[in-house]
């Protein structure tokens, strides 16, 4: 890691091991053992843009958490809104309140399947990260407001998997280049963070929606260990790929791993990470190094793919292109149903 951030941060991370480690014993009393036809980890990863949707008009939408779950899961026909969806194991996301709203939506996904709350847990890098910016180019001044607090997290199943306390990595900052900066290949950028973000009280807190998080998991019927990590990237790495300290990123994709990150991930046998890039072009190859393949065909946002989802992993076919055209976020979600 190239720093050591010990205060909101840390805390976030003490909470969320702190939510890890007591699974209720309700959630425990609905598991049913798995078999060898059951082996398959369900995955999604979705901006869900803080459950406020933006419209075309300037207004925005208020979208509530069991309608978005049911906008963006999918049966095993590739189909939303049957009885044939069955629970997700892993759902990375991008852009949520901090530990508030993403505990609620957890609570909501637990509710849609018949389970307990807290069957479902969340990760987030930040508990509650300050305010920023104005709008948020909603023209309803309550939505836009709603948007203001932005971090990322993973939600994950205690049914089929859990997740030791030494397990969540520290977060990771992503690269930022400063407008009116040179830049060749990654020469001027730095990490999106003080003092080198956006400097204005308006912005000042607007980097921590772009801190990255990733835990290691351990499947409960199989002990196959599994990777997942959660990123946003700046708008900035539109224009240039920016990963921080004077790097393009893999591949000039902007995108990097902390160093806890890759330890973890490097000790997993399945590995998924779900990115909000706020970049055009990175090729499924981009993560080849890593083992990993990137899914989704399809643009994800307007007629642009910035979302991504690689994954080491055999992954099932899927006709709609690995990406859900119904999903009620300005993203739509990408998914992969994984067999082991």
């Amino acid at each position: 890691m190239p720093f050591d951030h010990r205060s909101i941060g840390a805390a976030a991370l003490t909470a969320a091991v702190a939510l890890t480690t007591a699974a209720p014993s309700a959630a425990r009393a609905h598991e049913a053992p798995t078999t060898s036809a059951d082996r398959v980890l369900r995955v999604y990863n979705n901006n869900i843009e803080n459950l406020v949707r933006n419209n075309a008009d300037g207004s925005c939408t208020r979208v509530s958490g069991p309608d978005h779950l049911t906008s963006m899961l999918v049966d095993d026909n590739d189909r939303t809104g049957t009885s044939g969806v069955q629970a997700p194991d892993l759902l990375i996301v991008q852009q949520v309140r901090g530990t508030g709203q993403a505990t609620a939506y957890a609570d909501q996904l637990s509710a849609k399947f018949g389970y307990p709350a807290g069957t479902y847990r969340a990760i987030v890098a930040w508990d509650d990260p300050e305010e920023w910016g104005g709008t948020h180019r909603c023209s309803q001044q309550s939505l836009g407001d709603l948007k203001k607090k932005q971090t990322n997290g993973i939600l994950y199943n205690t049914r089929t998997l859990s997740l030791a306390a030494g397990d969540i990595s520290k977060y990771w900052s992503a690269g930022w280049l400063k407008p009116g900066t040179s830049y060749r290949d990654g020469a001027g950028c730095t990490l999106y963070k003080p003092p080198s973000n956006d400097a204005s009280s308006a912005n000042e807190h607007k980097w921590k929606r772009t801190s990255a998080i990733a835990a290691k998991f351990t499947v409960k019927a199989t002990g196959t260990p599994v990777f997942a990590a959660t990123m946003h990237l700046p708008e900035e790495n539109g224009a240039n790929a920016c990963a921080g300290a004077g790097s393009a990123g893999i591949a000039k994709s902007g995108i990097h791993l902390g160093a806890d990150a890759t330890s973890l991930m490097n000790a997993s046998t399945i590995r998924v990470i779900g990115i909000d890039a706020n970049r055009t072009g990175i090729a499924p190859t981009t993560l080849g190094g890593f083992g990993m393949t990137g899914y989704g065909t399809k643009a994800t946002s307007g007629s642009r793919k910035i979302d991504y989802l690689f994954v080491k992993g055999t992954v099932r076919p899927s006709s709609i292109g690995h990406t859900v055209g119904s999903t009620k976020s300005n993203h739509l979600a990408l998914y992969g149903f994984i067999t082991f």
